[in-house]
This record gives structure tokens, C-alpha cells and sequence, in this order.
């Protein structure tokens, strides 16, 4: 109310001074006025000049004031209160805030709060649900062989997302333990765009940028003793949309790979085994010629070997393979199959004796793990590449300790020198 009446009052100015005239009166000379005599004026005397159309004499003075003062003050304050009457009766228009409209990563927020996630529910947010369940399963039972508690650090992305990474070090069994679970939300700039198109022509190439979700699990355990192997594992969802969050591309990628420093043939023989039992139910193709594929991409060309004895590995599988759904229960599978392809292995391996010369060895064949991590990994390059990738957690992967020894060779014939010629030339474990 006091704001109102305030704006009212400025705009008394405005007011015609014909409607209202307030002006202070002036007392300084009252007393003269009131005791001089004036004589009561006659019809023969002259016309009194004009002043604002109002007759006034000039002499003797007569103190300044208000012509007519209570019918102005009446006037002015009908005026007055008409005006705060009409203002106040009046429905006050708000004005519109200028608000951003929520961001894909906000309408998904809250659709999961309102509605959870369910086999409706788009692909993204269900992969997403997929991957923390067994982030979680895969922790509990890890923690089991080790002993040992994983720390679990939780970060957000400011442009949207999340993630949990779940660590162990310096364990009874693991020295270096991470599975690690992201959700990121972005933009795709022009340039990544096109270079998308190469194996997605669904993506418009007349665009300028392009809003992008992609959501994954990461893994990777290095154990303390050297008989028992590396182990790695990746499963992702990625997805193009539009302003809406509609989808637009998707595909998933992913696999796994055993990288022992010693060669037991029954480890690599199971490990495969479980896994070509996973993707059987899905296409007898997928194993032949997802194992060739592993062995093409982790093979560290400047040192002319493998990295390990290898899985399977896929990337940019969509609709042209098979579609979404279909796709989406083969990734499940092949996820569900990592504890029984691993555990059984690093059961029997983990307490095996061990000296100096099998640790030297181990720390050696680390050294190999971290080249091609940094210098050949895709994973790794998109990850330090995004902005505002949490570089921790992509660094996971990489070994507590590791060595680089001048020029050093196995002897031949020795159990280094039998896992070397293994991974110069891959081998057909089934």
C-alpha cells in the first residue's frame, strides 16, 4: 500500500494546475493584511488586473496564497483517491520472469523421482539403473575375496550427471581395486558430430551442436600377487537427443579382458569360456568375432604384442545389428557373466608363492598396461577429452606401481618368455 500511494503522489505534478494548485501560504505579512483598512470597492472604480485569470490588487500588498483552497484540497482529494481506488481494485498484471527451460538432465531427474525407472522408461535412465546395481554387486563381492572395505566417492557434474567411484588400495588381495560407474550429459560440438557420422549416418550433419547422454560401467582390478591375473572390464550406452529428450542415435560398447603376467592355460580356457557362454544366447557369431576384436584393439603396436590374452570387445553396436531391446539383454548377459568368470580365477590364484624375480616381472608387464592406457585407450582419450570429466576416476585403471626397465628381455625358455610368445600371437583359448 505505501508503494502505491507513494507512485500516486509522484505523479501530482502532472496534475493539470488548473485542477489543483496547493502552494504553501505565505504568514510573513499576515498581520499587515489583517490591520490595514481596505475600502470596500465601488462600480465607478477601475477593473483590477488579472493574474491567472483571477482579479487581484497590487496595492496595499496582500500576502500570497491559495485561491479557492478548500475546494482545490476538495478536488485533489477526490482525484487522489480515485486514482489508489482504481489502482488497488485493478488486477495487478505480474510481469514474466525470464526463466531457462529445464535441462534434459533436470526433466530426467525428475521422472525418476516421480515415476522410478521401469522396462518404459527411456533406454538412458535404464542403463543407468543397470550398471549402479551391479557397481553395487560387484563391490560386495570383491570385498569378500579381499577383506578389505572399498572407499566410494560420489561426484556430480555441474552440466549434468554423475557418478560413483568405488576404490580399494594396498588390500589383503587387490593392490589397486576400482569399479567405477559415470553418467554424463553434454554437448556434441559440430566437428564430433561429423566425426561420429563415419559409423552413424543417423546423425543430421547439418547441425550445430547436438545434446548427448552416455552412461557406463568401468572396471578394472590389480592384484597383489603375480600368479594371479589383471582384469578389465567396460560396458556403456550412448545416446544422441534432441532439445526435448528425444533419442536420436544410440549405441552400446564394451567387454572384457584377462591380462595375467603368467600364463595358466585353465584361467584363460574359463575366462573364455564363461564369456562365449553369454553371447551364444544372443548370436553364435558374436564370441569369434568379438574375440578378434579384442585382439586387434588391445594390441600395443610400438611394442609389437598383445596387452593380455584378451575377451571380446565391441563398440557402436545399434540398430543395424540388432535392435535396442535385443542389444540391451546381450550387454546385461555379458555383465552378469563377469563374477563367474573371474572369481574362480583369482580364488585359486591369490595365495600362490611368490618372489622377487615374479614381482619384478609383474611390475614390468604393468609398465605395458599403462602405455596402452594412455597412449592407445579410446576410453581413456574421450574421458580426459570431456569437459569436466573427473579425471580420478578415469585414471582408475591405472596400476598403484608399475616399472619401465632398460632393454630388459626373459630368458628364453622361461615361464616370461612363455606369456611373451603368447602375446605376440594370439592364441584360440576355445
Amino acid at each position: 500500500m505505501t508503494a502505491t500511494i507513494d507512485c500516486v503522489w509522484r505523479t501530482l505534478p502532472f496534475i493539470p494546475r488548473r485542477v489543483l494548485r496547493i502552494q504553501r501560504p505565505v504568514y510573513q505579512h499576515h498581520h499587515q493584511f489583517r490591520n490595514s483598512s481596505v475600502r470596500r470597492r465601488g462600480p465607478s472604480d477601475p477593473p483590477l488586473p488579472l493574474s491567472n485569470g483571477i482579479p487581484t490588487t497590487s496595492k496595499p500588498a496582500s500576502p500570497k496564497g491559495v485561491w479557492a483552497p478548500k475546494t482545490r484540497l476538495a478536488v485533489g482529494i477526490v482525484f487522489v483517491g480515485s486514482m489508489i481506488y482504481s489502482m488497488l481494485s485493478s488486477p495487478l498484471q505480474p510481469v514474466p520472469e525470464r526463466t531457462e527451460s529445464p535441462s534434459i538432465a533436470d526433466l530426467d531427474s525428475r521422472r525418476k523421482r516421480e515415476s522410478g525407472v521401469s522396462s518404459t522408461s527411456p533406454m538412458r535412465l535404464r542403463m543407468e539403473a543397470f550398471i549402479k546395481e551391479q557397481q553395487e554387486l560387484i563391490v560386495r563381492e570383491l570385498e569378500k575375496v579381499d577383506g578389505g572395505k572399498f572407499r566410494k566417492d560420489t561426484w556430480t557434474r555441474p552440466a549434468g550427471g554423475d557418478g560413483v567411484s568405488c576404490v580399494l588400495q594396498d588390500g589383503k588381495v587387490f593392490e589397486k581395486a576400482g569399479v567405477n560407474t559415470s553418467v554424463v550429459y553434454g554437448t556434441l560440438p559440430r566437428a564430433a558430430i561429423a566425426k561420429m557420422r563415419v559409423n552413424h549416418k543417423a546423425l543430421d550433419p547439418d547441425i550445430d551442436s547436438l545434446e548427448f547422454f552416455a552412461a557406463g560401467l568401468s572396471l578394472v582390478l590389480h592384484p597383489q600377487n603375480p600368479m594371479a591375473p589383471t582384469v578389465h572390464l567396460n560396458y556403456r550406452y550412448f545416446e544422441t537427443m534432441d532439445k526435448n529428450g528425444d533419442g536420436k542415435a544410440w549405441w552400446f560398447g564394451g567387454g572384457t579382458d584377462l591380462t595375467p603376467s603368467y600364463l595358466f592355460e585353465e584361467d584363460a580356457i574359463h575366462f573364455h569360456r564363461t564369456i562365449k557362454d553369454a553371447c551364444d544366447k544372443h548370436d553364435r557369431d558374436y564370441y569369434p568375432r568379438f574375440k578378434a576384436w579384442c585382439d586387434k584393439y588391445f594390441f600395443i603396436p610400438h611394442r609389437g604384442e598383445s596387452r593380455g590374452v584378451g575377451g571380446i570387445f565391441f563398440d557402436d553396436l545399434d540398430e543395424e545389428a540388432k535392435d535396442q531391446e535385443e542389444l540391451f539383454s546381450f550387454v546385461r548377459h555379458c555383465l552378469q557373466a563377469f563374477l563367474p568368470s573371474y572369481l574362480p580365477i583369482i580364488e585359486k590364484r591369490k595365495d600362490m608363492p611368490f618372489g622377487s624375480r615374479e614381482k619384478e616381472w609383474q611390475q614390468v608387464r604393468r609398465g605395458r598396461y599403462v602405455e596402452f592406457n594412455l597412449v592407445h585407450d579410446r576410453g581413456t582419450s574421450f574421458g580426459l577429452a570431456t569437459p569436466g570429466a573427473r579425471v580420478e576416476s578415469i585414471l582408475m585403471s591405472l596400476p598403484l606401481t608399475a616399472r619401465w626397465v632398460y632393454m630388459h628381455e626373459p630368458e628364453r625358455g622361461s615361464k616370461e618368455d612363455r606369456i611373451l610368445g603368447v602375446l605376440k600371437k594370439p592364441a584360440e583359448w576355445i
